[in-house]
């Protein structure tokens, strides 16, 4: 196959994606705003100038859409009129368990990628990387306090390296998957439950305060993400206090051929 595209290569599943992808030996371009070494390639959502060199030779395209955008639609369907100009087949789009076609905004995306020839659409549950590096939930683990709007609803967390390891073969099987995947890790959590998780691995409490909506809306402003995006996340939120992400699928393990990280392994070897 020709070389496979990685938008957001160097982020949380781009980089496992483009690590998956080479360790096959495939031909992999990562995508990123300031390439550094080998192999990277200048990305850029918001100056289509880019978009052009990133495609040239591509076969298909991991899609991760632009962040914090409330109407990605507006750029990336021109984006994905160049990707079929260019001779891409296969799109799989990175998008979430919560989005179904109706979302405003975000649900537009799945119509997009599914006009492609070969398509895939990943929709992980809450990551459960959202629990370290710079996320509002890993700062609320350092604070002793995680915020949310969920209640005490449960969420199947999934690793991403499970979501990665479901791109690569999305991108890569002979035959397109053409369908969507729902990934989620083996057990619904609660973050009560997490949290407590969480506190036995760093060895200091860490609890979980549930807030209301409108209230976890403007936390997420005050933390620098736009007004319209804030909304949305937080409205995600409260589908999941109603009881949208309390389920567990086989996805990982159907498709990749091994069981799903638990969030108990998970925090173990990467929480500190």
């Amino acid at each position: 196959m020709a070389d496979v595209l990685v938008l957001g290569g160097t982020g949380t599943t781009g980089r496992r994606v483009v690590a998956g992808l080479r360790a096959d030996g495939v031909t992999t371009r990562a995508a990123t705003r300031k390439p550094a070494e080998s192999g990277q390639v200048r990305f850029d959502w918001a100056d289509r100038a880019t978009h052009a060199g990133a495609l040239r030779g591509v076969s298909a395209v991991y899609l991760l859409p632009p962040i914090g955008d409330a109407e990605p639609a507006r750029l990336v369907e021109p984006f994905l009129g160049d990707a079929g100009a260019a001779g891409v087949r296969r799109v799989v789009l990175l998008s979430s368990s919560a989005v179904t076609p109706d979302t405003p905004g975000l649900g537009e995306l799945q119509r997009l990628v599914r006009a492609a020839p070969e398509w895939a659409v990943l929709k992980p549950s809450w990551f459960m990387q959202n629990f370290t590096g710079e996320h509002l939930v890993a700062q609320g683990v350092r604070d002793g306090e995680i915020v949310t709007a969920t209640g005490d609803a449960r969420v199947a967390f999934v690793d991403a390296g499970d979501i990665a390891a479901v791109a690569v073969r999305a991108l890569t099987d002979a035959a397109p998957h053409n369908t969507e995947h729902v990934l989620t890790g083996p057990a619904a959590l609660s973050y009560a439950e997490a949290a407590a998780i969480v506190s036995a691995r760093v060895g200091r409490t860490v609890r979980h305060r549930p807030v209301p909506v409108a209230e976890f809306a403007a936390r997420l402003t005050t933390a620098g993400l736009p007004a319209g995006f804030a909304r949305v996340l937080a409205a995600l939120d409260d589908d999941i206090r109603r009881g949208s992400e309390d389920r567990v699928t086989p996805a990982v393990e159907r498709i990749t051929g091994r069981p799903a990280r638990s969030f108990a392994t998970f925090a173990q070897e990467e929480i500190r």
